[in-house]
Protein backbone atom coordinates (compact mmCIF):
# COMPACT_ATOMS: atom_id res chain seq x y z
CA UNK A 1 0.00 0.00 0.00
CA UNK A 2 2.72 2.49 0.44
CA UNK A 3 4.81 1.41 -2.77
CA UNK A 4 1.06 2.02 -4.17
CA UNK A 5 0.40 5.63 -2.21
CA UNK A 6 4.35 6.70 -3.23
CA UNK A 7 3.53 6.11 -7.27
CA UNK A 8 0.38 7.78 -6.97
CA UNK A 9 1.33 11.28 -4.78
CA UNK A 10 5.27 11.21 -7.21
CA UNK A 11 3.25 9.76 -10.47
CA UNK A 12 0.44 12.84 -10.44
CA UNK A 13 2.75 15.82 -10.41
CA UNK A 14 5.13 14.65 -12.79
CA UNK A 15 2.93 14.24 -15.08
CA UNK A 16 1.59 17.45 -14.83
CA UNK A 17 5.75 18.35 -15.09
CA UNK A 18 6.05 16.70 -18.30
CA UNK A 19 3.34 18.29 -19.85
CA UNK A 20 4.32 21.91 -19.14
CA UNK A 21 7.86 20.57 -20.81
CA UNK A 22 5.69 19.90 -23.78
CA UNK A 23 3.56 23.28 -23.49
CA UNK A 24 7.05 25.38 -23.07
CA UNK A 25 8.22 23.61 -26.00
CA UNK A 26 5.77 25.32 -28.36
CA UNK A 27 6.12 22.19 -31.16
CA UNK A 28 2.72 21.46 -29.83
CA UNK A 29 0.54 19.76 -27.80
CA UNK A 30 -1.72 16.99 -27.03
CA UNK A 31 -5.52 17.72 -27.46
CA UNK A 32 -6.67 18.20 -23.85
CA UNK A 33 -3.77 20.21 -23.09
CA UNK A 34 -4.64 22.67 -26.59
CA UNK A 35 -8.16 22.76 -25.18
CA UNK A 36 -6.47 24.16 -22.06
CA UNK A 37 -4.83 26.43 -23.76
CA UNK A 38 -7.16 27.64 -25.91
CA UNK A 39 -9.26 28.08 -22.78
CA UNK A 40 -6.20 29.89 -21.22
CA UNK A 41 -5.98 32.10 -23.71
CA UNK A 42 -9.32 33.43 -24.22
CA UNK A 43 -9.96 33.67 -20.43
CA UNK A 44 -6.29 34.70 -19.26
CA UNK A 45 -6.24 31.91 -16.34
CA UNK A 46 -3.11 29.80 -16.57
CA UNK A 47 -3.14 26.68 -19.00
CA UNK A 48 -2.53 24.90 -15.95
CA UNK A 49 -5.56 25.65 -13.43
CA UNK A 50 -7.74 25.57 -16.68
CA UNK A 51 -6.62 21.87 -16.86
CA UNK A 52 -7.97 21.55 -13.19
CA UNK A 53 -10.66 22.89 -14.10
CA UNK A 54 -11.44 20.78 -17.13
CA UNK A 55 -10.97 17.86 -15.16
CA UNK A 56 -13.76 18.75 -12.99
CA UNK A 57 -15.98 19.39 -15.65
CA UNK A 58 -15.03 16.13 -17.42
CA UNK A 59 -15.77 14.04 -13.94
CA UNK A 60 -19.18 15.46 -14.13
CA UNK A 61 -19.46 14.14 -17.51
CA UNK A 62 -19.02 10.65 -15.61
CA UNK A 63 -22.52 10.83 -13.75
CA UNK A 64 -24.61 9.85 -16.56
CA UNK A 65 -22.20 7.52 -17.47
CA UNK A 66 -22.77 5.41 -14.21
CA UNK A 67 -18.67 5.70 -13.80
CA UNK A 68 -17.29 5.73 -10.00
CA UNK A 69 -14.09 8.26 -9.60
CA UNK A 70 -11.33 6.53 -7.81
CA UNK A 71 -8.87 8.23 -5.38
CA UNK A 72 -6.55 8.80 -7.98
CA UNK A 73 -9.64 10.23 -9.99
CA UNK A 74 -9.36 12.84 -7.67
CA UNK A 75 -5.76 13.42 -6.80
CA UNK A 76 -5.40 13.47 -10.70
CA UNK A 77 -8.14 16.34 -10.90
CA UNK A 78 -5.67 18.79 -7.95
CA UNK A 79 -2.03 17.60 -8.78
CA UNK A 80 -1.55 17.36 -12.85
CA UNK A 81 -3.04 20.49 -13.27
CA UNK A 82 -1.17 21.99 -10.20
CA UNK A 83 2.02 20.65 -11.12
CA UNK A 84 2.01 22.36 -14.70
CA UNK A 85 1.32 25.62 -13.56
CA UNK A 86 4.14 25.77 -10.94
CA UNK A 87 6.53 24.14 -13.12
CA UNK A 88 5.14 26.89 -15.80
CA UNK A 89 5.62 29.42 -13.69
CA UNK A 90 9.50 29.29 -13.36
CA UNK A 91 10.79 27.35 -16.46
CA UNK A 92 12.88 29.98 -18.55
CA UNK A 93 11.96 30.88 -22.21
CA UNK A 94 13.56 28.53 -24.42
CA UNK A 95 14.91 29.46 -27.00
CA UNK A 96 16.39 27.18 -29.83
CA UNK A 97 14.89 24.81 -32.40
CA UNK A 98 17.56 22.03 -30.98
CA UNK A 99 16.16 22.96 -27.32
CA UNK A 100 12.50 23.16 -28.40
CA UNK A 101 12.80 19.75 -29.83
CA UNK A 102 14.97 18.03 -26.83
CA UNK A 103 12.71 19.44 -24.14
CA UNK A 104 9.50 18.12 -25.91
CA UNK A 105 10.82 14.82 -26.02
CA UNK A 106 11.65 14.97 -22.42
CA UNK A 107 8.35 15.75 -21.72
CA UNK A 108 6.71 13.00 -23.56
CA UNK A 109 8.94 10.35 -21.83
CA UNK A 110 8.22 11.85 -18.36
CA UNK A 111 4.43 11.84 -19.25
CA UNK A 112 5.44 8.05 -20.42
CA UNK A 113 7.35 7.41 -16.93
CA UNK A 114 4.44 9.45 -14.95
CA UNK A 115 1.35 7.37 -16.67
CA UNK A 116 3.27 4.17 -15.30
CA UNK A 117 3.83 5.21 -11.76
CA UNK A 118 0.20 6.45 -11.19
CA UNK A 119 -1.48 4.21 -13.52
CA UNK A 120 0.56 1.10 -12.04
CA UNK A 121 -0.72 2.50 -8.60
CA UNK A 122 -4.22 0.93 -9.51
CA UNK A 123 -6.30 4.01 -7.69
CA UNK A 124 -8.51 4.80 -10.48
CA UNK A 125 -8.22 6.21 -13.77
CA UNK A 126 -8.28 9.77 -14.44
CA UNK A 127 -11.33 11.58 -15.63
CA UNK A 128 -10.30 11.91 -19.54
CA UNK A 129 -9.75 8.08 -19.57
CA UNK A 130 -13.05 7.18 -17.01
CA UNK A 131 -15.09 9.28 -19.69
CA UNK A 132 -14.19 7.12 -22.74
CA UNK A 133 -14.61 3.73 -21.30
CA UNK A 134 -17.66 5.12 -20.09
CA UNK A 135 -18.62 5.75 -23.27
CA UNK A 136 -17.53 2.44 -24.36
CA UNK A 137 -19.29 0.48 -21.49
CA UNK A 138 -22.60 2.56 -21.73
CA UNK A 139 -23.00 2.81 -25.56
CA UNK A 140 -21.02 0.04 -26.63
CA UNK A 141 -18.72 1.76 -28.72
CA UNK A 142 -15.25 0.07 -29.27
CA UNK A 143 -12.50 1.93 -27.04
CA UNK A 144 -10.58 3.01 -30.04
CA UNK A 145 -13.64 4.89 -31.18
CA UNK A 146 -14.35 6.29 -28.00
CA UNK A 147 -11.06 7.74 -27.41
CA UNK A 148 -10.60 9.01 -30.81
CA UNK A 149 -13.86 10.79 -31.30
CA UNK A 150 -13.48 12.33 -28.15
CA UNK A 151 -10.22 13.54 -28.79
CA UNK A 152 -10.52 14.88 -32.36
CA UNK A 153 -13.90 16.62 -30.68
CA UNK A 154 -11.11 18.15 -28.41
CA UNK A 155 -8.75 18.52 -30.32
CA UNK A 156 -10.72 20.67 -33.16
CA UNK A 157 -11.93 22.46 -30.18
CA UNK A 158 -9.03 23.35 -28.97
CA UNK A 159 -7.48 24.70 -32.13
CA UNK A 160 -10.39 27.06 -32.76
CA UNK A 161 -9.43 28.67 -29.42
CA UNK A 162 -5.90 29.09 -30.17
CA UNK A 163 -4.09 26.15 -28.91
CA UNK A 164 -0.99 25.11 -30.11
CA UNK A 165 -1.32 22.41 -32.88
CA UNK A 166 2.21 20.83 -34.55
CA UNK A 167 4.69 18.51 -35.01
CA UNK A 168 4.66 18.07 -30.79
CA UNK A 169 1.27 17.11 -31.20
CA UNK A 170 1.90 14.41 -33.98
CA UNK A 171 4.98 13.17 -31.44
CA UNK A 172 2.92 12.54 -28.75
CA UNK A 173 -0.19 10.79 -30.68
CA UNK A 174 2.68 8.37 -31.75
CA UNK A 175 4.79 8.03 -29.00
CA UNK A 176 3.11 8.17 -25.82
CA UNK A 177 1.19 4.38 -26.39
CA UNK A 178 4.11 2.61 -26.92
CA UNK A 179 6.24 4.52 -23.99
CA UNK A 180 3.59 3.61 -21.79
CA UNK A 181 3.57 0.02 -22.56
CA UNK A 182 7.03 -0.21 -21.89
CA UNK A 183 6.78 1.89 -18.37
CA UNK A 184 3.87 0.30 -17.16
CA UNK A 185 4.64 -3.38 -16.45
CA UNK A 186 7.51 -2.61 -14.91
CA UNK A 187 5.97 0.21 -12.65
CA UNK A 188 2.65 -1.68 -11.69
CA UNK A 189 1.86 -2.69 -8.37
CA UNK A 190 0.39 -6.57 -8.39
CA UNK A 191 -2.22 -5.46 -6.48
CA UNK A 192 -3.58 -9.23 -6.36
CA UNK A 193 -0.53 -10.82 -4.79
CA UNK A 194 -0.33 -8.23 -2.09
CA UNK A 195 -3.74 -8.72 -1.26
CA UNK A 196 -2.86 -12.63 -1.18
CA UNK A 197 -0.09 -11.86 1.06
CA UNK A 198 -2.26 -9.61 3.26
CA UNK A 199 -4.74 -12.53 3.52
CA UNK A 200 -2.21 -14.90 4.34
CA UNK A 201 -0.73 -12.18 7.42
CA UNK A 202 -4.42 -11.86 8.49
CA UNK A 203 -4.70 -16.01 8.59
CA UNK A 204 -1.31 -16.42 10.93
CA UNK A 205 -2.07 -13.50 12.75
CA UNK A 206 -5.74 -15.54 13.51
CA UNK A 207 -4.04 -18.88 13.64
CA UNK A 208 -1.48 -17.54 16.33
CA UNK A 209 -4.44 -16.54 17.94
CA UNK A 210 -6.36 -19.52 18.30
CA UNK A 211 -3.33 -21.52 19.20
CA UNK A 212 -2.48 -19.33 22.25
CA UNK A 213 -6.35 -19.68 22.76
CA UNK A 214 -6.14 -23.57 22.30
CA UNK A 215 -2.98 -23.53 24.81
CA UNK A 216 -4.82 -21.59 27.12
CA UNK A 217 -7.86 -23.48 27.05
CA UNK A 218 -5.40 -26.93 27.58
CA UNK A 219 -3.29 -25.64 30.50
CA UNK A 220 -6.55 -24.48 32.41
CA UNK A 221 -8.23 -27.83 32.18
CA UNK A 222 -4.91 -29.29 33.39
CA UNK A 223 -4.94 -27.45 35.99
CA UNK A 224 -8.64 -27.91 37.03
CA UNK A 225 -7.87 -31.79 36.89
CA UNK A 226 -4.85 -31.81 39.19
CA UNK A 227 -7.00 -29.85 41.53
CA UNK A 228 -9.68 -32.04 41.76
CA UNK A 229 -6.93 -35.31 41.69
CA UNK A 230 -5.32 -33.66 45.02
CA UNK A 231 -8.37 -32.52 47.02
CA UNK A 232 -9.00 -34.78 50.16
CA UNK A 233 -11.85 -37.12 50.27
CA UNK A 234 -14.45 -35.70 52.26
CA UNK A 235 -16.25 -39.04 52.77
CA UNK A 236 -13.34 -41.46 53.73
CA UNK A 237 -13.94 -45.10 54.26
CA UNK A 238 -14.64 -46.33 57.86
CA UNK A 239 -12.54 -49.40 58.69
CA UNK A 240 -14.58 -52.47 59.66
Amino acid sequence: MIRRILQLVLGLPLYGAGCAFVVAAGLGVDPWTALAEGIALRSGWGVGWVTNIIGLGVLALWIPLRQRPGVGTLANILLVGTAMQLVLDVLPPIDGLLARILLLCGGVLTVAVASGLYIGASFGSGPRDGLMTGLRDRLGWPLWAARGSVEITVLVIGWALGGTLGIGTVVFALAIGPLVHVFLPLLAVDTARAGRARAAAVSAVGSAANRRRAAGARAAHSSRSASSGSAPDSHPLRPS
